[in-house]
């Protein structure tokens, strides 16, 4: 085994156990709630009402796909933007068409 392959598989168990060893320590009894509830809970309490309501309230299943959906739109639009951007540099590098002196 190389070095590098060692360095890699070091980081990739680092990074797993930066994630799993809070969850294993807590043993599962605290509430992992999002910033979201917490704040609606406090205005709530406050007396806050809302300005107005909502026009499409998707249930949860309906919102988890469409959040799906823009993830995957926004990473096919970053996806092809940089492979222009690599495809633009490589056909401007050294040796392409159009590029030899006159």
């Amino acid at each position: 085994m190389t070095r590098r392959a060692v360095v890699n598989a070091l980081l990739v168990l680092a990074v797993v156990a930066l994630f799993a060893v809070p969850l294993l320590v807590d043993g599962g009894a605290s509430e992992y709630g999002g910033t979201d509830a917490a704040v609606t809970e406090q205005l709530e309490a406050e007396g806050y009402t809302p300005w107005f309501e909502s026009v499409f309230s998707p249930t949860g299943d309906v919102e988890s796909g469409l959040f799906a959906l823009q993830a995957a739109l926004g990473g096919g639009v970053l996806g092809y933007v940089l492979g222009r951007l690599r495809g633009r540099r490589t056909a401007t590098g050294p040796g392409a068409p159009g590029t030899e002196p006159r």
